[in-house]
């Protein structure tokens, strides 16, 4: 059944124009102020828009278009996206690209000469030498090796913050895996602080035993360091002496004195670095694949680390760990770090990777094994270095002495 309802003829609907607001004309005025305000910023944003997508879709890189790019490079490919997988998948293929990177590198991009890998720490003039005993015993390969004194390191004005001792390193040169020779630390040891003395006396007596190798005390050098203690920052090498115990009759204690020489480095590892850069970011990975040493003793509960950091400006960015990895002749790490760089020129940067031992046992007890730096100096620009610069997000493969 339909119902009809009949409106009164007096009912009339409501024009627009008859419509009010039940505000003031000051209400409104500021609601109408504020839409033109918010309009106008509005229209900034999207300028600004409009003029950085313009400006970056006009940016070139000069380097990508007047520099040829290296045949190795094109060869590698940015590292697969592991978003959304699982991590078992992106180890395989992080290790996948480390072995195809590994397969693409030739030994000629490595120094064949150790000496090479020597550098001075220094010109300035050494003063100074060192008095000592070495003894051997054949029998029980009982070495022991006695510091005595260190004479005229420094004139009498400047020997009120001296605080010298010293560092004792038996290098071993016995783990030829590659055609240079790679070093070994078998023991270090150090001698207590004198302080205010430039002729201090220390007697301090250090002991080991060698392995049972007739032959292995042929290939072992005493190195010898002096150094100023510094509480608050690295120690000051004076200089150093290096005996090499193989050329020497010290069946018997054999007490000698050496001038100290200029302090140089010796090449203890090799290290494989992944070099990408990517300017829109600004940012610089650093992927550590592998580290190659000579070990003379293997030991199950030593494992290794590395500590990467980025210098820009005479400044050092925090430091990234790497993961520690049992050791071995060839320890395998496949990591990648990254790096956001500061608004610097990328010349004034340099990489700076530590190499660290720590017995599983104890991990307050690291030892620095070597350390390696890459970058570009005023006198000499580093191979790698380049070729990142010219590899454009594209990683870039090469080995490094690691120096100690």
């Amino acid at each position: 059944m339909l119902t009809f309802v009949e409106f009164p003829a007096d009912v009339e609907l409501l024009s627009t124009g008859q419509l009010r607001m039940p505000f003031s004309d000051a209400v409104k005025y500021c609601i109408l102020g504020i839409s033109i305000l918010l309009l106008l910023v509005a229209l900034a944003i999207l300028i600004w828009q409009i003029f950085r997508c313009f400006s970056e879709t006009h940016t070139s890189y000069p380097h990508q278009d007047t520099e040829e790019k290296p045949s190795g490079a094109e060869n590698y490919a940015s590292p697969p996206s592991t978003k959304g997988m699982s991590p078992q998948f992106s180890v395989v293929d992080v290790r996948a690209e480390a072995r195809r990177l590994t397969r693409c590198l030739s030994r000629a991009s490595f120094p064949s000469n150790s000496s090479q890998m020597v550098s001075n720490l220094g010109s300035q003039k050494v003063h100074g030498s060192l008095r000592f005993s070495v003894y051997y015993d054949q029998l029980q390969a009982f070495l022991v090796v006695t510091v005595l004194q260190v004479e005229g390191l420094v004139g009498s004005s400047q020997t009120s913050g001296l605080q010298p001792f010293v560092k004792i390193r038996l290098m071993w040169a016995g783990g030829q895996v590659t055609p240079s020779v790679l070093w070994t630390v078998l023991q270090e040891w150090r001698t207590r602080v004198v302080k205010g003395s430039c002729n201090p006396l220390y007697g301090d007596q250090f002991s080991c035993i060698l392995q049972d190798n007739k032959d292995m005390i042929n290939h072992i050098t005493l190195r010898m360091e002096v150094r100023n203690f510094d509480k608050f920052s690295r120690h000051t090498v004076l200089g150093e002496i290096r005996v090499p115990l193989g050329k020497m009759n010290i069946s018997f204690p054999l007490e000698l004195q050496e001038d100290l020489q200029i302090p140089q480095k010796d090449l203890v590892g090799e290290v494989l670095l992944t070099l990408k850069y990517l300017p829109t970011s600004q940012r610089l990975e650093v992927g550590l694949l592998k580290v190659r040493t000579a070990i003379a003793e293997p030991s199950s509960d030593a494992v290794m680390h590395a500590r990467i950091s980025i210098q820009c400006n005479q400044s050092k960015l925090r430091y990234q760990k790497t993961s520690a990895v049992h050791r071995c002749p060839v320890t395998v790490f496949n990591e990648v770090l990254m790096f956001s760089l500061p608004d610097v020129p990328l010349e004034q940067c340099k990489i700076l990777v530590s190499v660290y031992e720590t017995p599983s046992t104890g991990r307050s007890n690291k030892c620095l094994l070597g350390h390696l730096s890459v970058g570009k100096d005023r006198s000499s620009e580093d191979e790698h270095w380049t070729l990142m610069v010219r590899s454009v997000r594209q990683p870039v493969a090469k080995w490094h002495g690691l120096l100690l």
